[in-house]
């Protein structure tokens, strides 16, 4: 669909006429002022919308203008005073959308400051009608835990962006939790990319939580989508003809997909050698290098600006963030044809382009590699097409190089005849057959018919993913201390029977170890609880697992500095590929708490916390010993004595009543920074992580926020001090992004009252 042109403009909105009107008539003043003739979609939704007394949930594709149908509820909530909230993800959408609102509200003839922003530590107009804020702050409030702000009698409505976002593991509970504790009178807007299962959601809202909503759906996209099998060229081959022709014919801008980090870099190698952009685009690209010259200097920097000259690009976690800055601007501007990337890009980063290229269909190991599945194919299939720019998007997926070879081969084979007597033709024909390619056993291989099977296959289904948080689990339990109502709320999730039941026995599992650490007691019932006050100590935790880091931050008052800075980073996950290059040092001298508490623990347990040693004579005859290969990249000796994160995780796992996965990746980062003075490229040069330093300077920042929750519970300078060096180390690559990072990070905070 795509606007018929626009109408013309309306004077503004008086308030004090409008706020008496019936949602009809709000409706009907709310199209006239709207900035363009409505896709006939919109029209559907904004009239559910108005009609509704519960709300709707809008599923349709990137690009369809959702934003305009949660302009109506502001314009509607303007004038009736009712107050509503819009909640986003990201905290850089949230500060856009503000924006975006305080201006529609001034067209309207509204004040600005009716549009407020509210963030962990920043606040603009927080008393203000219309409130945009993050997801966790909706929760916050509902949860009560500003109640300067938590006025939920005066809400009328929520708008949900992005609320596709209910399918996370790890924050789609907040969506979730938000939708059982509103007050049933508040009506919700629910704004997401197309989902599988919209209907359902629907009927389980209204069945579970009394919430009935509209549906209104649309698979129809602005731009249309032509998908291409490439199965005779290869990618080099592709991309160069993929420049051709004249701007309204070239098929780029183009994102190129990859599921390796390694290979987006290995791809641009290969792409930067091509005849990509003309002159006249190079001397725009070096102009706009110049004027970066100074954040290109260091890390990857040269690298990456040689490969932008060529007119390719990198972008993926492992890249800085103010790179990739530059990597988006010099696309966005269409300088650039190319950007190698991974999945990741496509699930949140806006860089339009015309088309995608998938450069294989699997995923996975070496040897073990499966489909990627549908949900995540069509998430870089809706990147092709640009609304503003195109008619049409392209989808490319290219065959492995093998099967390239093969079909090429046979091209030029069957153009012999048969029967041919010619001797010049049977010669060639006989070279042919000699150099022959074939498929190689070590290889994995796709094919078009699994390419058509992702395009057929239906978008992503909504459910409940995770299990609820400790937090959840508390602030559940202070409401009545009735673990009935828990039981309730866990049945009422958004999944299958047996997903259900697995909740419920990780609920018992939950319980069972609040019990047996003496967070809390059972009733004889086995229905009631009593909360020890202790159990709120572990809502200071929200990167860690908050049981783990209580006894983290009990037992690490006996340490040193280093084994502090030991424990905090190895409950922070990194890439397997990146941990061969972070292992801790051989020549780390041990720590007090390692060697007077936990290796007499370790000992009395049974656990060997030595080498076994080995005599000069034994050392020439004996074999080494065997090694197991955890993974494509780490290699482990089967009898290797634990090292001090590990160590804390059998003496903290034998203290549970019931069996939770504790995880601990034992490494050395910021140690390797701050021994180093803080000096970060210096630090990814000597650990051989240039081109993941991305990633790098993202674990610094995390260590920051786990490293100010432990200062939070234990007030031990110690942990301030790791919080300083890794903050001061972050700062020197990149200050505005570091102090957004840690105020997101601040924002993402739900703390349930105590």
């Amino acid at each position: 669909m795509a606007a018929t042109g626009s109408v013309e403009a309306t004077p503004p909105s008086d308030p004090t006429i409008l706020s008496g009107m019936t949602r009809d008539e709000l409706c009907g003043r709310f199209l006239e002022v709207a900035p363009y003739q409505l896709y006939p979609f919109q029209e559907e939704a904004l009239m559910a919308w108005f009609e509704s007394e519960g709300g709707v949930l809008v599923c349709a594709p990137t690009g369809m203008g959702k934003t305009l149908i949660a302009e109506a509820a502001i314009f509607e909530a303007l004038h009736t005073r009712k107050r509503l909230y819009y909640t986003t993800p990201l905290i850089a959408l949230t500060e856009q959308k503000f924006r975006e609102f305080q201006d529609r509200a001034e067209s309207w003839g509204f004040d600005r400051r009716e549009v407020g922003f509210i963030t962990g530590n920043r606040r603009e107009n927080p008393d203000a009608l219309i409130r945009v804020v993050v997801a966790e702050i909706l929760l916050n409030h509902l949860l009560g835990s500003d109640p300067g702000l938590a006025d939920l009698e005066q809400v009328g409505s929520v708008v949900m962006d992005e609320f596709h976002n209910f399918n996370d593991w790890e924050r789609g509970v907040v969506w979730e939790l938000s939708l059982a504790l509103l007050p049933p009178q508040v009506r919700v807007m629910l704004l997401s990319a197309t989902v599988g299962n919209p209907y359902d959601f629907a009927d389980w809202l209204k069945n579970q939580h009394g919430r009935k909503v509209q549906v209104v759906t649309s698979t129809e996209r602005r731009v249309p989508l032509e998908y291409h099998w490439v199965e005779d060229r290869l990618l080099t081959e592709l991309a160069v003809q993929m420049v051709q022709g004249k701007e309204d014919e070239c098929r780029t801008p183009a994102l190129i997909f990859a599921f390796n980090r390694d290979e987006c870099w290995e791809l641009a190698e290969k792409l930067k050698g091509l005849s990509l952009v003309s002159s006249a685009q190079k001397a725009e690209i070096e102009a706009c290098l110049k004027e970066h010259r100074a954040e290109l200097a260091e890390g990857a920097g040269p690298k990456l600006a040689q490969m932008l000259l060529r007119g390719v690009g990198v972008h993926h976690a492992g890249v800085l963030p103010r790179h990739k800055l530059i990597v988006e601007e010099l696309f966005t501007r269409k300088l650039i044809p190319f950007v190698c990337c991974t999945e990741t890009l496509a699930a949140g980063i806006n860089l339009p382009a015309r088309s995608v290229v998938l450069t294989t269909l699997l995923k996975g190991k070496p040897g073990e590699m499966k489909l990627i599945p549908a949900s995540v194919a069509h998430q870089m299939f809706g990147r092709a097409g640009r609304p503003q720019f195109d008619t049409q998007g392209h989808v490319y997926a290219v065959a492995h190089e093998d099967d390239v070879k093969i079909n090429k081969w046979r091209k030029k084979f069957d153009q012999i005849p048969p029967q041919t007597k010619d001797p010049g033709l049977l010669r060639i024909r006989k070279e042919l057959e000699r150099k022959r390619p074939t498929r190689r056993k070590t290889e994995q291989y796709w094919s078009e018919g699994q390419f058509k099977s992702l395009i057929a296959a239906g978008p992503a289904k909504l459910y409940s993913r995770g299990m609820i948080p400790y937090s959840v689990l508390i602030f559940l339990l202070t409401r009545t201390g009735a673990l009935r109502q828990v039981r309730e709320f866990i049945a009422k999730r958004f999944a299958g029977s047996e997903q259900i039941d697995k909740f419920q026995t990780q609920l018992n599992f939950m319980l069972d170890n609040l019990q047996g650490l003496g967070y809390l007691k059972r009733a004889e019932d086995g229905e009631q609880v009593t909360l020890d006050p202790s159990i709120y100590r572990l809502l200071n935790f929200r990167s860690v697992d908050p049981l783990f880091g209580e006894f983290l931050a009990t037992t690490l008052n006996y340490s040193s500095f280093e084994e502090k800075l030991l424990a905090l980073e190895a409950v922070l996950e990194l890439p397997a590929a990146i941990l061969r290059n972070v292992r801790i040092p051989e020549d780390l001298p041990k720590g007090p708490l390692q060697e007077k508490v936990l290796e007499p623990l370790m000992t009395q347990m049974g656990v060997k916390v030595a080498r076994t040693p080995v005599t000069e004579d034994e050392d020439d005859e004996v074999e080494p010993r065997p090694r197991r290969w955890v993974d494509k990249w780490e290699e482990v000796e089967e009898e290797r004595p634990p090292t001090f994160p590990e160590m804390l995780k059998i003496a903290f796992e034998a203290r549970l009543a019931a069996p939770e996965p504790t995880f601990v990746q034992p490494k050395w980062v910021a140690g390797h920074a701050f021994e180093r003075d803080g000096d970060f490229f210096k630090c990814v040069r000597a650990l051989d992580l240039i081109k993941q330093e991305g990633l790098i300077l993202r674990h610094l920042l995390r260590l920051v926020i786990l490293a100010s929750e432990f200062f939070c519970r234990a007030e031990d300078p110690d942990y301030q001090r790791i919080a300083e060096l890794a903050t001061k180390t972050c700062q020197r690559v990149d200050r505005s992004y570091t102090d957004r990072f840690l105020a997101e990070a601040q924002a993402m905070r739900t703390t349930p009252p105590a």
